[in-house]
């Protein structure tokens, strides 16, 4: 996949190009939540025999399939919507994650693969050398879908439009196949129509230009076209239909915003910056937006905040915001801004395989990051490179480390590069959402070390080069074989970095992205005196989990009485210690001002610093070129000094959290002076306040004056007069309204000597909210009376309990008392006047939390889960879904448990479903190594039925089932489960396979190579011990799709799109292999059947007589699976497919004698494989499979 870019450009998995697709939905009705439609795929052979044609389609029920207007045959089948059969007593992580990966390979488009597999009709073949193009024409619906689409009907009065009923399309990476067959692959690119039928007083929002709006005659309907003529990838088509407001950008008139009835005033209000972006982004990147119209839709119940698809642009409505609010203003720019950026880099410009993926997510961060610079300053950009240096440095460490660029080599038993995770990071679709979010991360943070590398100017060329080419190959319209000139590879991407900038940036490359794992230094100095030398020792840990080893260049800079120095030193294998000579001979008493890093020369009080030594203070990798965690040890004072006058906020933030080990009165100074200092940054000074309040903690025995904080706040924010009335609300300078509310929250943190919230810092907090005015104000005070409310949950402590008393609301401490009155009437307030987003409701359910887990009030989660239940603004249900995943926790509910996992199948809103699991992740009700009433069968068998069925229907939730079992379970069989009563013991060294009465049956972590020496393809694989017998042996992996169980019976309905085929008057309908041989189509059900009993054998520890026999599989409903994706070349064989049907007639090249001659084979093999045979628990004597 990963080819060069010279090696004639991209080279397609699939047998035919698609050039053209026509998706035309007909009817969407709001009432039954269903869809009907057809599309047309204009497709040119590759080959000159192309005769199956596979593409994706998941939980779509097909009505038709034609080819060039005959009827085709056509096998649905989808091994991802269960992955381990029901049978299976299988209950292990390892074994999950590689059945996972392999049904998710088996219908991967990257692979060729796909759900639904087309036989192109025989009247074709002859001519298919001179039939340039096919045109396959599907009829399809959709019933209520479970993902890909979400309908959102609220339940009022009114018609649907009055209602504000829409819909869009969602999914997380390539999930377009949820709501119309495609090639859902970001490399098969094509033209598109798109055509929409719905009730007139709805509008269809889709991408590419919109040719036309045409009403049906009963003037009821209303038909919107789109073309999209920029060759686009179907992970990227999208649709928004409803009864929206529509607003033209009044600067940029190609632009369209969109959003539900009477929010257009707000949606006026956000988008009115967007045209500033546009701006920005055109001229660093010298390149014109590509396509030539952009549309923003806001939509309800969004299933992520922004959703970037082809010229269109998918936002969650609670994004949009008055211009009252100033919280929520800087974070939809920054929303707005980021799906700008993946327009061009991830819409536009796609990508080759999954592992290119990281270029991508890299330069739309990194321009991203651009942007913020410009818009945001210096400051807010530095402080944001910190924030997602750490969040990736803490995740790696704990994890184990984040891979950009896996590379995976074909069939070998090490397939997974990443063995550390309980997932295979091999597709999105097996990858938690975590890991996704920090993949992002690292990817944009690794394009800025490129950048530092090769400077800006470079960069910025090498973006350009790629969207110029782009853009001619998008323009070329009958040379589709140009179009990969769109797709951009790893290769392809370091080869224009190589060409443009003339430099080798591949131990870059090698160390970041090809390898994980982050760095972690340690140093500590001395200063020789004598030789006026500083003397720098730096360690690094390479061998703790999601470490690697740094060797290179590391930047230091040293701060001196006479400047600022920078020093780069070469990190090699071994060295530590390293000289700096120093430049200035201490010489305090000259009162001489101090050059600082930019150019400034400040007065310092020296009275602090050593004698000896010239240095004031000393930073590494001050630049963040390494993606590293430092603990640099350098004295109080150095802190000190370093906070005061370093001018960069992520030197400031540094010393700040340094400082809260250094609790002294020189500490506490300079925090004060920080927060005083109106020339600082907002972040830096608001850090300051949490710093100070855990300073004024430990020095509580000595701290003199008034609590910490409070002088400060009176005399910036209260009056002159009357020091305990807050002046009313001015919000005009946002730095003092980011410190007026941050210095209350943080002074609730105070303890005295009985660690208790010292009494006047209480009252003063309950007046703050009784003096709070915000009528001459012109910005909503929501967001400060939320944190008010947090300042005084913040403040309680545990309660005392005297001789056991129950607690009851009458006996409550008379300081409580006073918080859980506010608390009341904050919520009796918002019942009646609810505030922008309910950050008030939010804050108050923390608050009750807070107080029920001190022991105040008693703990129950009544309250919460009548404020989790759908109908809540999501805000809100989150807070109170939080709250009850923590009663959970400290309760030991099992009743709540159960709730929660019952909301997190049948919420209506797939954000909740996903915030659930991620919540119960995250602060889990046990974990593996716990004793817990909690941990039991039934809830292994729940979350289990969730992993394997119950959330196939979004990648995001089924990997946070996977995440939730790994945290409870572990990797292996989960410690609550009963033995077996007996099982097979592998010995994978000695090749032997032990019966054993009290062992577990379970392919553990031992036997993972068992599973993925299948290249992932399947579940059990039989050894072939000679050439001979490799010939002669199925080896035929069935993947996990065989989704009608041998136990179902007869009469079970079919499921939306599970199995329907078709044979014309019973023809024989060929499947092409790879190896070019024939397989008749027959006989495949008879072979399924086969496979199916195979592994059935093979995977359940089965009692004599309870063996089903092959005949009465055979008459089961087994369904056709397209066999070739998972036939492995080397064991299959022609007659390895047909030898266990004595009733077909003679194929081609098979002779009778052959038949027979299996029959005893197959006795030996069967004892022959035994040793190997993994987790099988039968005998030897027990029936032969060609029986």
């Amino acid at each position: 996949m990963n080819r060069k870019k010279g090696d004639k450009g991209f080279e397609s998995p699939r047998p035919y190009k698609l050039t053209h697709q026509v998706v035309c939905i007909s009817n969407i009705n709001f009432q039954r939540k269903s869809v009907i439609g057809f599309v047309e795929l204009t497709i040119c052979p590759m080959v000159a025999s192309l005769n199956r044609i596979k593409l994706n389609s998941k939980q779509c029920r097909i009505y038709r399939v034609r080819v060039n207007e005959l009827e085709a045959a056509f096998i649905y089948n989808d091994p991802t919507l269960e992955v381990c059969h029901h049978e299976s007593k299988q209950r292990n992580l390892n074994y999950f994650s590689n059945a996972y990966a392999a049904a998710v390979s088996a219908v991967d488009p990257d692979a060729g693969n796909g759900e639904l597999c087309i036989k192109v009709p025989s009247e074709l073949w002859k001519n298919v050398d001179e039939v340039k193009v096919l045109k396959v024409y599907i009829e399809f619906s959709l019933d209520q879908p479970k993902g890909g689409l979400h309908f959102v009907v609220p339940n009022v009065e009114g018609s649907m439009a009055e209602r504000g009923a829409h819909l869009f399309s969602y999914g997380y990476q390539n999930s377009t196949r949820f709501w119309f067959p495609c090639v859902d692959s970001y490399s098969e690119l094509c033209t598109w129509k798109l055509e929409f039928t719905v009730d007139a007083s709805m509008v269809a929002v889709s991408n590419g230009d919109l040719v036309e709006s045409v009403y049906t005659h009963d003037m009821r309907k209303k038909t919107f076209h789109y073309t999209l003529a920029i060759p686009t990838a179907s992970p990227n088509i999208s649709l928004a239909v409803g009864p929206f407001e529509i607003l033209v950008d009044p600067y940029m008139h190609e632009v369209t915003h969109f959003c539900l009835p009477q929010l257009l005033p707000l949606l006026k209000h956000t988008t009115s910056y967007l045209h500033e972006v546009f701006e920005f982004y055109e001229e660093i990147l010298t390149c014109r937006y590509p396509y030539s119209c952009f549309k923003t839709v806001f939509v309800d119940e969004s299933y992520i905040e922004v959703a970037s698809y082809a010229s269109m642009s998918i936002f969650s409505t609670n994004l949009l915001h008055s211009a009252m609010i100033i919280d929520q203003t800087p974070l939809t720019r920054r929303f707005l801004a980021e799906s700008l950026a993946q327009q061009f880099f991830g819409c536009f410009i796609s990508r080759m395989s999954w592992s290119d993926e990281w270029v991508l997510k890299g330069i739309s961060g990194y321009i991203y990051g651009l942007w913020m610079k410009k818009t945001f300053g210096v400051n807010e950009y530095r402080h944001w490179i910190k924030e997602e240096l750490d969040k990736i440095v803490a995740y790696e460490l704990k994890t184990g480390g984040v891979l950009l660029h896996p590379i995976f080599s074909v069939g070998k038993d090490k397939d997974n590069p990443a063995t550390h995770l309980h997932f295979s990071i091999k597709h999105p679709h097996t990858m938690s959402w975590e890991y996704y979010n920090m993949f992002q991360c690292k990817a944009h943070l690794v394009m800025r070390l490129i950048e530092n590398r090769i400077s800006m100017e470079f960069m910025l060329q090498v973006f350009n080069k790629l969207l110029s080419l782009a853009s001619t190959a998008s323009s070329q319209k009958f040379q589709s074989h140009m179009w990969s000139q769109m797709l951009v590879s790893t290769s392809g991407f370091l080869k224009s970095i190589s060409n443009v900038s003339g430099k080798d940036i591949q131990p870059l490359i090698k160390q970041w992205v090809d390898q994980s794992g982050v760095v972690k230094f340690y140093g500590s100095f001395a200063f020789n005196r004598k030789r006026n030398v500083l003397e720098l020792e730096i360690k690094q840990d390479y061998t703790s989990l999601g470490t690697q080893k740094y060797v290179g260049p590391l930047k230091v800079t040293v701060q001196e009485l006479d400047g600022s120095f920078n020093h780069t030193l070469q990190i090699e294998e071994n060295s530590l210690k390293h000289d700096i000579p120093c430049h200035s001979k201490s010489r305090r008493n000259k009162k001489k001002k101090i050059p600082l890093m930019n150019g400034e020369e400040v007065d310092m009080d020296l009275s602090a610093m050593d004698a000896d030594s010239p240095l004031l203070w000393i930073r590494i990798d001050p630049d963040m070129s390494v993606l590293r965690k430092v603990e640099f040890e350098q004295a109080d004072f150095m802190w000190q000094y370093q906070l005061r006058y370093e001018r960069d906020v992520v030197a400031q933030a540094e010393s700040i959290l340094a400082l809260e080990t250094f609790p002294t009165p020189a500490s506490r100074l300079a925090l004060t002076d920080i927060l005083e200092q109106e020339q600082c940054f907002y972040r830096v000074r608001m850090m300051a306040c949490f710093c100070l309040a855990k300073i004024a903690n430990s020095m509580v025995s000595t701290w003199t004056g008034p609590p910490a904080m409070k002088s400060l706040f009176t005399r910036m924010f209260c009056c002159k007069s009357c020091p305990n009335i807050v002046k009313t609300n001015n919000f005009m300078n946002f730095q003092s309204y980011f410190l007026q509310k941050t210095m209350p929250v943080a002074m609730a943190l105070l303890r005295d000597i009985h660690n208790l919230c010292p009494k006047e810092v209480l009252s003063f907090i309950l007046d703050l909210i009784k003096y709070n005015d915000n009528r001459k104000n012109k910005f909503s005070d929501n967001y400060y009376r939320a944190e008010l409310i947090d300042a005084l949950a913040n403040s309680v402590t545990p309660a005392v309990s005297v001789n056991n008393e129950s607690r009851t609301l009458d006996n409550l401490n008379a300081d409580v008392r006073l918080i859980l009155e506010e608390i009341t009437r904050f919520l009796n307030m918002e019942k009646l006047l609810p505030s922008y987003r309910h950050t008030i409701t939010v804050s108050c359910l923390r608050a009750i939390r807070v107080l029920q887990k001190n022991g105040h009030v008693p703990s129950d989660p009544t309250v919460f889960k009548s404020y989790a239940d759908s109908g809540h603004f999501v805000d809100v249900r989150v807070a109170a879904l939080e709250a009850v995943v923590d009663y959970t926790k400290v309760d030991r509910s099992c009743e709540d448990l159960q709730w929660l996992l019952s909301m997190a199948q049948t919420d209506p809103l797939p954000y909740i479903r996903h915030k659930i699991f991620y919540m119960l992740t995250k602060n889990p009700p046990f974990t593996k190594n716990m004793d817990s009433p909690l941990c039991n069968e039934a809830l292994v068998d729940q979350l289990w039925k969730l992993m394997n069925s119950g959330t196939s229907h979004d990648w995001r939730l089924r990997c946070g089932a996977v995440d939730l079992y790994h945290v409870l379970f572990g990797l292996s069989r989960p410690s609550c489960l009963p033995l077996p009563e007996l099982g097979l013991v592998l010995n994978l060294k000695e090749k032997k396979a032990v019966l054993n009465p009290i062992i577990i049956p379970e392919l553990a972590a031992s036997n993972q190579e068992l599973l993925q020496s299948v290249g992932m393809h399947g579940q059990v694989a039989t050894f072939p011990n000679n050439e001979e017998e490799s010939k002669e042996m199925v080896s035929t992996v069935l993947s996990q799709g065989v989704k009608r169980k041998a136990e179902s019976s007869l009469e079970s309905p079919l499921e939306a799109g599970q199995v329907l085929e078709k044979n014309e008057d019973n023809k024989k309908v060929k499947l092409k292999i790879r190896e070019e041989e024939e397989i008749d189509m027959d006989t495949v059900h008879d072979s399924q059947a086969f496979i199916h009993h195979h592994l059935n054998m093979l995977e359940r520890p089965s009692t004599p007589g309870k063996e089903q026999s092959a005949l009465d599989l055979h008459m089961l409903p087994v369904p056709s699976v397209p066999l070739s994706s998972y036939i492995k070349e080397s064991g299959s064989s022609k007659h390895g497919h047909h030898h266990h049907h004595d009733h077909k007639k003679k194929k081609k090249k098979h002779k009778h004698k052959h038949k027979h001659k299996h029959k005893h084979d197959n006795k030996d093999r069967e004892r022959e494989l035994l040793p190997f045979s993994p987790a099988s628990g039968r005998s030897v004597k027990s029936p032969s499979l060609s029986d």
